[in-house]
């Protein structure tokens, strides 16, 4: 992930996410624009805050995937919220 965000150290990235210390507003950005996220979401703030994040990671593979295999994941997914839904209805 450092050579990826391009960090000046390699053990920056990890007292980042260990609390030990606080990127500076440029590090965050590159870090923001690596995940695909905006600098509000990183800190917490953004609007898919309330996503835990093994969803928000999950969505960000999935729009990594080409445009035919996102199509079968949504319809997959598709599948499993009208089964749900369904389900509620008869209950």
């Amino acid at each position: 992930m450092s050579l990826l965000l391009k960090l000046e150290y390699a053990t920056n990235l990890s007292k980042y996410e260990h609390g030990e210390a606080v990127p500076s507003i440029e590090s965050a950005k590159k870090i923001a624009d690596a995940f695909g996220v905006s600098l509000d979401y990183l800190v917490g703030e953004g609007v898919n805050s309330k996503f835990d994040k093994k969803t928000v990671t999950r969505l960000l593979d999935i729009e990594k995937l080409d445009p035919t295999d996102k199509e079968h994941v949504f319809a997959m997914l598709d599948a499993f919220l009208a089964k749900n839904k369904l389900q509620a209805i008869l209950k």
